[in-house]
């Protein structure tokens, strides 16, 4: 799997979110291939969803705009292998189990696969479902699943998203939606951090919600495999519709300061 090898051969991972159809339709390519040239390893792509219950008020936007663009999953697809065909990205969707379900989730992996996807990453899929019934889909199709711990997970649910995950451990930095911190972790943030390293888990773990500065990603690089980055960085394709190759780099470069 594509995310294993990403994973395994380089340090600091930065990886980046945005969603599928924003700021304009066509943007979904055009993004990952500037990201690819700026040296980004790994993206998390957005499926835009009605109902984005994880999310916070700038991604939930972004949704709203793409879905009213006119996204939906046989574009995404489409626009995805054209991803996976043009960069080297390892490629990962996020979204919610009922678009799997709306879809069949057997047939929603084929095109996982048949597009060049690497993993998913779907919040609100209960790991005992997808252990006693959709573990088997995942692995026919060689799809990985990330799941999410956040600093109340139980020590056992910790161990078990570590032995089902079969691309990362999601680290969530804390329990409120997406986007909504300050640009610094607390003390008790970092105790979190230091828990969860300290359990010796077999998984690659990123951490992500809130993260929108260097100093914050170089923690990531301390405590974990990296960091996902995905409100603050739609906030930076929000300024315009048009996508802005100099200006996505800019803001790369001021996290990885490279």
């Amino acid at each position: 799997m594509k995310i294993k090898e990403v994973l395994l051969n380089n340090e600091g991972i930065l990886n980046i979110f945005y969603t599928a159809g924003y700021p304009q339709l066509k943007s979904t390519v055009q993004i990952a291939q500037i990201l690819d040239r700026a040296g980004i390893k790994m993206v998390e792509i957005g499926m835009p969803y009605s109902d984005p219950l994880a999310d916070g008020e700038t991604i939930q936007h972004s949704s709203e705009r793409a879905l009213n663009n006119g996204m939906n999953m046989d574009i995404m697809f489409t626009q995805v292998k054209e991803i996976s065909a043009t960069t080297d990205l390892a490629i990962n969707l996020m979204g919610y189990f009922n678009q799997l379900l709306t879809v069949g989730v057997e047939q929603f992996l084929k095109s996982c696969k048949e597009s060049g996807v690497s993993g998913l990453i779907i919040p609100d899929l209960p790991m005992e479902i997808y252990d006693q019934e959709y573990k088997n889909l995942f692995e026919e199709n060689e799809i990985a699943i990330s799941f999410l711990i956040t600093p109340g997970t139980s020590l056992e649910r910790v161990k078990l998203a570590d032995q089902l995950s079969t691309g990362f451990l999601y680290l969530v930095a804390d329990n409120s939606i997406t986007g909504s911190a300050t640009g610094t972790f607390s003390d008790a943030q970092i105790a979190y951090f230091e828990r969860i390293r300290n359990c010796e888990l077999k998984s690659p773990a990123l951490i992500g919600f809130g993260i929108k500065t260097e100093n914050q990603y170089q923690l990531t690089r301390k405590y974990a495999n990296g960091a996902i980055i995905g409100s603050e960085f739609i906030r930076k394709l929000s300024a315009s519709d048009i996508v802005n190759e100099e200006n996505l780099k800019t803001f790369i470069k001021s996290i990885v300061n490279n």
